[in-house]
């Protein structure tokens, strides 16, 4: 092949070396950015509680497998939320609200504080119950306190809002709604006897762009709800699914108006059928776990209006009180509170198969999570069962971790999250 003499072959080699140097970037670029995934609500990236890839551990108490673990400064509920290298965790410090960000070697990036913190009073609540959430630009929290507020990427405090100008919180035990992001705004549901509401918070500014009250008449408790909204496409516009006082509503994001209403949870009118857990999409169908843990619904997505006799798929007689179910490969997940474990068919709510874990006086109030095939169940007495879901249900191990865990596991990028009251832990297979 001729290139035209010396000259003209060196350039082309000097071309070719910076091809390669590119295409090498690039290509590193690329595989960086398909390996690097986030975890940016507390049920992460679906909303689901499932990892969309990844290799976890089975074995958690072995130390070896630790790549490290790292003390907190006090007690907090909130499960972790992760963007690129920005591991973010609420816990309170010296009596202030905080949020603090770890890198994924377990060094702490930063901490920001925002006022008195509003301690717990449940054994298993805190201040700080209320995940955080990311668009990559920000992370938003909440706290018992009532403060809402945006951070940003170094920890400065773009914005801060008080939201008890929205009413005293009438609820029995701990705030645990998280807040949930649109395109513009920050969303936050408040649920409590005769002063509920939905409100929507600028993400730029902090200020107020929409409220509507969610105030329905119910037995007692009934209208008390601990669960976190979701965020999904409804006819060609964003809405938000919000599940307490015994209805499943759909809301235009731009304005809060409701779009649709299912209601039918409780025909008896029992007292006391409080929302804690909250429900799981799968497709076009909203799972939901009601009746203190003796039910759990399917409620078709869709419609206008009252949806109520239209949209009401199917209703089995088990679920849970406390823990979220999750979702994979087209099946729901359910751990209840004392151990049981059920896989659902969302379309039908047929029971797949049914499975248990050790019976033990403690409970579950974290909800599970799955990562390469596994379920991660953590009880509140702090031990952590792996257990195999693929095939047939097999608990694969029993891992004490010496401290109360309520906060969900977090399986990403190949490391386990997990964050107990004292410690923060970062476990690889």
């Amino acid at each position: 092949m001729d290139f035209g003499g010396h000259e003209s072959a060196r350039v082309y080699s000097l071309h070719m070396k910076l091809f390669v140097t590119c295409f090498s970037f690039a290509t590193l670029l690329l595989s960086n950015f398909l390996t690097a995934d986030n975890w940016p609500t507390w049920r992460g990236p679906n909303e689901n509680g499932s990892a969309t890839g990844g290799t976890y551990p089975v074995q958690l108490t072995d130390e070896a497998k630790w790549e490290w673990r790292v003390a907190l400064p006090g007690k907090g509920c909130s499960t972790p939320v992760v963007w690129e290298d920005h591991i973010v965790v609420t816990a309170p410090v010296d009596g202030q609200d905080a949020l603090l960000a770890y890198d994924w070697k377990g060094k702490e990036r930063w901490r920001t504080t925002f006022g008195k913190e509003n301690a717990g009073r449940h054994r298993n609540g805190s201040g700080s119950n209320s995940s955080a959430v990311t668009d990559g630009q920000a992370f938003y929290v909440f706290f018992k306190s009532k403060t809402l507020a945006a951070v940003d990427f170094a920890g400065k405090i773009l914005w801060q809002q008080n939201l008890n100008p929205l009413g005293r919180d009438t609820l029995y035990w701990d705030f645990g709604t998280s807040p949930v992001l649109t395109e513009k705004h920050v969303v936050m549901a408040l649920m409590r006897e005769g002063n509920s509401w939905l409100a929507a918070y600028e993400k730029q500014t902090g200020k107020l762009a929409w409220k509507v009250e969610r105030n329905y008449e119910t037995p007692r408790e009934g209208d008390h709800s601990y669960s976190t909204p979701l965020v999904i496409r409804h006819a060609g516009r964003v809405a938000l699914l919000v599940w307490g006082a015994e209805r499943l509503t759909a809301h235009d994001a731009a304005n809060g108006k409701i779009l649709w209403s299912c209601a039918g949870f409780n025909p008896q009118k029992k007292n006391n059928w409080v929302v804690v857990s909250s429900f799981v999409k799968v497709g076009d169908m909203a799972v939901v776990p009601y009746g203190r843990g003796s039910k759990l619904a399917g409620i078709r997505l869709g419609g206008k209006g009252d949806v109520t006799e239209s949209h009401r798929a199917w209703e089995t007689e088990a679920s849970s009180f406390v823990p979220t179910p999750a979702a994979h490969g087209g099946r729901v997940y359910t751990v209840r509170d004392r151990g049981e474990v059920l896989c659902t068919d969302p379309k039908t709510g047929q029971t797949i198969w049914q499975g248990a874990l050790p019976k033990d006086r403690a409970s579950y109030y974290s909800s599970p999570s799955i990562g390469d095939g596994k379920l991660y169940a953590a009880r509140e007495d702090g031990t952590v069962y792996v257990a195999q879901i693929e095939g047939e249900f097999k608990v694969l191990s029993e891992n004490v971790m010496g401290e109360r865990i309520i906060a969900s596991p977090v399986p990403l990028n190949s490391r386990l999250l997990l964050r107990g009251e004292k410690h923060l832990y970062c476990i690889k297979p």
